[in-house]
């Protein structure tokens, strides 16, 4: 089959190199240092999923229609992404590969005659220099739309992915973006302080700091009639508990994660952005929480300050301290 891959980072590399080692024919788009790397070396693959060293054809943008086309870009650079190659795309389905909640929606009005679905990934990897991808944690990844039960179509490209990587066909997928979108509460603080995710959540006082970010999101996403879809051990009744238990209570939700992330430092994506002297996508995740709450007539004082602290740091390349993170957020 022959598989676009919009986007050649940390996932779109993992994603490419898997799916031509399964025997696909893969294309990527990428720019700068990057399209020049994997031209001249291809895609380096470590980590949890061996290595593996993948050799896509590189482009700038699609010049042929593929049978399927996954989008993974970063979400601010999606409808950007998607514009470039909307003649190349023709009618062919599109799996967004995207954090935040807009993902497929964006790629439906754009491409109004294409088949377009979901994936949410939980895969956490490391885009270490052009060409070069390292996974530090493999997880199932997970594809749907809408807010109904896993269709025919949704079920077939499930199958064609998991001959690369392990997926799942889920219904209600928008309840299960708001569910990813609580994991990806993660985010915010390492790049506000350059820590990596699991020493912020082993510190005391940002992991309370992360904890009331989830809880205010979950509280956020039932306020606008969310039912919240199942991932990895998270799922609509745990999620409303968490919303109404205390502070230092709620805390077992970042430490079981991190417990499933392992020892090998995870930067989270926003970090890797901010590495790499790029935009983040924050004002898709904390952002959206409190846009989300400006929807439902609420506000998001944790998620509006996670947001700016990260905004912050993008302007001054300075990250804060854990202290003054904790000293900011006392007053909420």
């Amino acid at each position: 089959m022959r598989i676009a891959v919009i986007g050649a980072g940390a996932l779109g590399g993992t994603f490419a190199t898997l799916l031509e080692q399964a025997g696909h024919q893969v294309t990527v788009t990428a720019r700068g240092a990057g399209l020049a790397a994997i031209r001249a070396d291809g895609i380096r693959l470590t980590g949890e999923y061996g290595e593996t060293h993948g050799h896509p054809l590189a482009v700038e943008t699609l010049t042929e229609t593929p049978d399927l086309a996954l989008v993974c870009t970063k979400a601010q650079d999606a409808a950007a992404a998607i514009e470039a190659n909307a003649v190349a795309l023709g009618t062919a389905p599109v799996i967004v590969v995207q954090n935040g909640l807009a993902g497929v929606a964006t790629a439906q009005a754009l491409l109004p005659d294409s088949d377009c679905f979901g994936a949410l990934v939980i895969i956490a990897a490391n885009y270490t220099e052009p060409g070069v991808v390292r996974v530090t944690t493999a997880a199932p990844t997970y594809i749907g739309r809408g807010t109904g039960p896993a269709d025919a179509a949704t079920q077939h490209w499930a199958g064609v992915l998991s001959a690369a990587v392990p997926t799942i066909a889920i219904g209600n997928f928008v309840g299960a973006q708001w569910t990813k979108l609580i994991v990806n509460m993660l985010n915010g603080i390492p790049a506000i302080t350059g820590m990596s995710v699991q020493d912020v959540v082993d510190n005391r006082g940002l992991r309370r700091v992360m904890t009331a970010s989830m809880r205010e999101a979950v509280r956020v996403g039932m306020a606008n009639g969310v039912r919240f879809g199942s991932i990895q051990s998270l799922s609509d009744r745990p999620l409303r508990a968490f919303s109404r238990s205390p502070l230092w209570a709620g805390q077992i939700v970042p430490l079981l994660m991190r417990k499933r992330m392992g020892n090998v430092p995870n930067l989270g994506s926003t970090q890797q952005s901010l590495r790499r002297g790029q935009p983040t996508e924050v004002d898709f995740l904390n952002g959206a929480v409190v846009q989300e709450a400006k929807r439902a007539g609420m506000q998001a004082p944790v998620n509006a300050l996670i947001t700016a602290m990260v905004h912050e740091v993008e302007q001054s390349g300075v990250s804060l301290s854990p202290s003054e993170v904790v000293r900011r957020s006392r007053s909420l």
